[in-house]
């Protein structure tokens, strides 16, 4: 579940660098998508305040309906909640910004409702450090599991022999991966190596 990537949102976003989350919610969305994860988009006020859904987010999704609300807390919003049902998984992975308040408020209600969540740190991000890391702090006091957009990627890979995703994985990795992306161009470029092989 993604909510409330958008501009406003971003603007006042300091935790972390904006084009940093940017890059990550990018990656994390083509993860899902690789991996044919459900992936559930929603926005506060979109045409009225906070502006559209980041476009790479929509670039991954062009024809996902995108649940926009009214109400900080996505949980609040049945079409949320039915879209997380109709996925019929009991595992939840949400990014979002803030971190304060509209990732915080549906992660403790889903875990409230029985849900195994995880809360992807790096495609998330508060109006401060501090907002950030207490609301953070405070999901995994609940119960809630903190991952990277990396590892989650890689949990799903869990094998380089997975031929299948294999390409799509690396592919993913050289383009947002930093310097382990650097590493695998190299690594191909210098002397042809392939993980898993």
């Amino acid at each position: 579940m993604l909510i409330d990537h958008q501009p406003q949102m971003a603007f006042a976003t300091k935790s972390h660098d904006v084009a940093e989350v940017r890059n990550n919610v990018e990656a994390l969305a083509k993860s899902a998508k690789l991996f044919n994860v459900p992936t559930i988009l929603s926005t506060v006020a979109a045409d009225t305040f906070s502006g559209q859904i980041f476009p790479e987010i929509k670039a991954v999704f062009p024809e996902q309906e995108i649940i926009d609300r009214t109400s900080m807390n996505a949980w609040d919003d049945q079409k949320v909640v039915d879209a997380v049902k109709k996925a019929g998984k009991k595992k939840l992975v949400v990014a979002g910004l803030w971190t304060e308040v509209c990732v915080v408020m549906p992660v403790l209600d889903a875990l409230e409702d029985g849900y195994e969540v995880y809360v992807v740190t790096d495609a998330s991000g508060g109006v401060t450090t501090e907002a950030h890391d207490m609301a953070v702090e405070r999901m995994i006091q609940a119960g809630a599991t903190p991952i990277t957009w990396m590892q989650y990627m890689l949990e799903l890979q869990r094998d380089w022999a997975n031929q299948e995703t294999y390409d799509g994985v690396m592919s993913i990795a050289k383009e947002h991966g930093g310097a382990y992306g650097l590493g695998a161009i190299y690594a191909e470029e210098m002397f042809g190596a392939k993980e898993g092989k």
